[in-house]
């Protein structure tokens, strides 16, 4: 049965259905956590004392780390961005951990940007070195990934297509929330990854709803690619692509054709002040709310609620 580990400025704690029990650790990393796992069993067989809704959770994944992300890996969003589903390649892109913050935190968009965008995704925390060249099968693939986070990868539009790179519009303090939950799995449990249901609400609205099946590389394809070329460690963490439904959509094809025959600078002049127009990018006081669980209950990641604040 998987364990709910949650976390606050001063301590780890245990989710049982009676409450919260502090972890009797010395760790102050996720990797140094995941290390300590006696301690995160006992806590789990102990007296719950402390009522969950009285914590300030603040994210279970600590920083820095590395993050890294894969790019459209849903078929409903790669339709969604225009591209055919059988032909999209596995690609991956880099996050500063710096962008990291909690399951509560406000959403803060910088002032010079115009389309803030959400993309609720399962995060893939990693319990063990992966070196360059690990071989990697349905057995071991959980020797390496501890447990599951929900995370939204906040996304600068106006910002990321243009420069035609993820790495500045994806970054910005506040642009990864991550948790409340550090969901780690023991024998079997990831076994029910394809059941976890995606779903992201903004002030109620439901504009993203999935669930894992819906994905075009699964977790072991993926690290797969990954060990081919980057190394992770203990504590790291891998975001595995969001479902449709994003504000951002591909422009018809007529409408795509007739922007390639523009000059760039006017093209995205254009392309954006149709943008702003969409009421679907976050507006100021937004709330956001992202869970993932499977239907019966049994995988549960939690509800993380943040609210948009614009920068000025």
């Amino acid at each position: 049965m998987s364990i709910s580990v949650l976390r606050t400025a001063d301590a780890w704690w245990v989710r049982t259905p009676g409450g919260a029990v502090r972890v009797d650790t010395e760790a102050t990393t996720t990797g140094e956590l995941l290390t300590d796992r006696t301690a995160v069993e006992a806590a789990r067989s102990g007296n719950a004392t402390t009522p969950v809704e009285t914590l300030e959770l603040i994210s279970p994944v600590t920083a820095p780390c590395r993050v890294v992300a894969q790019m459209t890996n849903y078929v409903s969003h790669v339709k969604d961005s225009g591209m055919n589903p059988k032909t999209v390649p596995l690609t991956f892109f880099r996050k500063s951990s710096g962008s990291i913050s909690g399951p509560e935190d406000a959403i803060v968009k910088p002032a010079h940007v115009r389309l803030l965008d959400y993309e609720i995704e399962i995060g893939l925390v990693f319990g063990a070195t992966l070196p360059v060249g690990t071989v990697l099968d349905e057995s071991n693939i959980g020797d390496y990934i501890a447990g599951l986070v929900i995370t939204d990868d906040v996304s600068a539009r106006d910002v990321q297509l243009p420069k035609t790179q993820f790495y500045e519009s994806k970054s910005y303090p506040t642009f990864t929330p991550v948790g409340p939950v550090l969901l780690l799995l023991e024998a079997g449990d990831f076994d029910r990854f394809r059941d976890l249901c995606l779903t992201l609400r903004v002030n109620g609205e439901v504009r993203q709803h999935s669930t894992a099946a819906d994905m075009i590389y699964g977790p072991l394809e993926t690290l797969r690619a990954l060990t081919g070329f980057q190394r992770m460690d203990a504590g790291d963490l891998l975001l595995t692509g969001t479902p449709g439904g994003t504000a951002l959509k591909a422009p018809a094809k007529l409408v795509e054709i007739l922007g390639s025959l523009l000059p760039p600078a006017l093209k995205w002049r254009i392309f954006f002040d149709k943008q702003a127009s969409n009421p679907r990018y976050l507006q100021d006081g937004d709330v956001v709310e992202l869970t993932v669980s499977t239907p019966d209950g049994a995988l549960d990641l939690g509800i993380q609620r943040t609210t948009v604040r614009y920068g000025h």
